[in-house]
């Protein structure tokens, strides 16, 4: 699907970018990929990985910038939306720059995907849009709405958009690994709480699912992908085993665990072997037999959180996953 085609990247400089852009390269054949982004280092940054490869475009520019959004996608075919202020912590304290970045952005590129006839468009969620406790997952649950939204605003023309959900990345930049292998010579690392639960996943299996995205959606559905979950005590003591762990507390806005998928969205909610999609309540989509395919509807009641996953990382699968990919954790 995404052979001889034109892909742009919002955020592309991030770690997901960073991750896409040569694992789409190696497995299609793509005639330009474009990273739109507004920070120049970083560009210039993955710039120097790729400047043997003219396929290969950076673009300066801001998801909150209608007109720059316009210009940037003439002629592009597919948009995966990285873009996002996604620090809790410094979404809490700057809450109307992550309304104008995560919605309104949202907003500008729905808009201008419409008006530019691009054909397919996968927006990056969060397990912090299910049920929010912060401002952060607030403004995300908002962006899913409004992507779900714009196949609406779409109407008959050939643009879609569709939803991809996936929590912890394992080792990307300010995640618990590279924090904990940052600070481990110290002795002590800070637990916030002794009960709490993680999902675990690459940065390429959540690639791979915007990938499934791209090749399975009708428009409006959200893809789960099914991952193991690990208690962070067990992270910490895989990454250092002689530390002694002293919990700190929950930071403002932080869950004991992530969910997924709440019980709320069970009723809308099908599974597949790899995956969950959870379909619109809108317009009767989620009877929709093209978009169920051979999905299966979870149990009423059903949710799907770190702490009551079916799957568990064990300690030594994470330890090996560590040694293969120590030269790039905490780098992208």
């Amino acid at each position: 699907m995404l052979n001889n085609s034109t892909i742009l990247v919002t955020g592309g400089t991030g770690s997901f970018g960073n991750t896409f852009v040569p694992m789409t390269l190696a497995k299609y054949t793509p005639k330009k990929v474009i990273i739109y982004s507004r920070d120049e280092m970083k560009q210039w940054e993955m710039a120097k990985k790729f400047q043997d490869d003219p396929r290969v475009r950076f673009f300066i520019g801001d998801v909150r910038d209608r007109e720059r959004l316009h210009r940037a996608l003439d002629g592009v075919d597919y948009v995966v939306h990285a873009a996002a202020t996604k620090i809790v912590p410094t979404a809490e304290y700057n809450p109307f720059e992550c309304v104008k970045t995560n919605v309104s952005g949202a907003m500008h590129l729905i808009d201008a995907c419409i008006d530019k006839k691009v054909r397919r468009i996968v927006a990056l969620s969060t397990d912090k849009a299910s049920s929010p406790v912060n401002l952060y997952g607030a403004t995300k649950l908002a962006s899913d709405k409004l992507f779900v939204a714009g196949n609406s605003y779409a109407g008959n023309q050939d643009t879609r958009f569709a939803v991809v959900r996936y929590g912890n990345v394992m080792g990307s930049r300010g995640s618990v690994i590279p924090f904990f292998m940052s600070i481990r010579d110290k002795g002590v690392l800070p637990i916030t709480d002794d009960r709490m639960t993680r999902f675990m996943i690459s940065l390429e299996q959540g690639v791979e699912l915007v990938w499934h995205a791209f090749t399975d959606m009708e428009g409006g559905e959200v893809y789960v992908k099914k991952i193991p979950s690990m208690k962070v005590t067990d992270l910490g003591r895989v990454v250092a085993p002689e530390a002694r762990q002293e919990v700190v507390g929950i930071r403002p806005g932080e869950k004991l665990h992530e969910q997924m998928i709440s019980t709320e969205d069970a009723y809308y909610t099908y599974e597949y072997p790899e995956h969950f999609k959870i379909l619109p309540a809108i317009h009767d989509w989620d009877k929709d037999h093209a978009r169920i395919k051979d999905g299966k509807r979870v149990p009423e009641g059903f949710s799907y959180t770190s702490d009551n996953n079916s799957e568990w990382m064990a300690p030594e699968t994470l330890r090996r996953w560590i040694e293969e990919n120590r030269q790039k954790i905490g780098s992208i």
